[in-house]
C-alpha cells in the first residue's frame, strides 16, 4: 500500500507526518509527501522539522521537497492532507470519482494540523505530538484491513 502525505509547502507538515508514518508501518507500506505549493520543490524539510523529529528517533532529513502530481492519484492508494486549503487543492487536481475518495484530511472532524512555518520550535513539538497521535489511528484503521 502506498500513503501520500500532502501540506502546503512539504517542509514541515507533510514530511513530519511521512517520517512518523513510515517509522510506524515498517516495509510493507510506502510513505511519501508532497506539497500543494512549488516553493520549496528539491529543497530538504524545516531544520525546525528535522530537529523535533530526530528528537523523536526520526530522520527526515534526506526527504527532499516535491509537489503533488495529477499522476500520484494513479500511484497511491490514500492520500491524507493537513488541512482545509490543501484539501480543496488536492480535490481540484482530482480527475475521477474514485481519484477524490482517496483523498482526506488526517484529522477527523474536519480539523486543520496548525502549520509551524511562521512559529517557533514548540509549534513544531504540538505538530510532531499530534501527528504522532493521529497516525496512531491510522496504523490501527490500516492494519485491520
Amino acid at each position: 500500500m502506498k500513503i501520500l502525505m500532502v501540506c502546503l509547502g512539504n517542509i514541515c507538515r507533510s514530511p513530519i507526518a511521512e517520517g512518523v508514518l513510515q517509522s510506524k508501518l515498517g516495509s510493507d507500506f510506502i510513505v511519501d509527501s508532497a506539497g500543494t505549493g512549488d516553493w520549496h520543490v528539491g529543497q530538504k524539510p524545516d531544520e525546525r522539522a528535522i530537529a523535533v523529529s530526530k528528537k523523536y528517533g526520526i530522520n527526515i532529513s534526506n526527504l527532499r521537497a516535491r509537489q503533488i502530481q495529477t499522476q500520484d492519484f494513479d500511484e497511491f492508494d490514500l492520500i491524507f492532507v493537513m488541512d482545509q486549503a490543501n484539501y480543496a487543492d488536492v480535490l481540484s487536481l482530482a480527475k475521477t470519482k474514485e481519484h477524490r475518495e482517496k483523498v482526506q484530511m488526517i484529522l477527523k472532524n474536519e480539523q486543520n494540523v496548525p502549520d509551524p512555518y511562521f512559529g517557533d520550535d514548540e509549534g513544531f513539538e504540538e505538530v510532531f505530538k499530534l501527528l504522532d497521535e493521529v497516525t496512531d489511528e491510522v496504523v490501527n484503521q490500516l492494519k485491520s484491513k
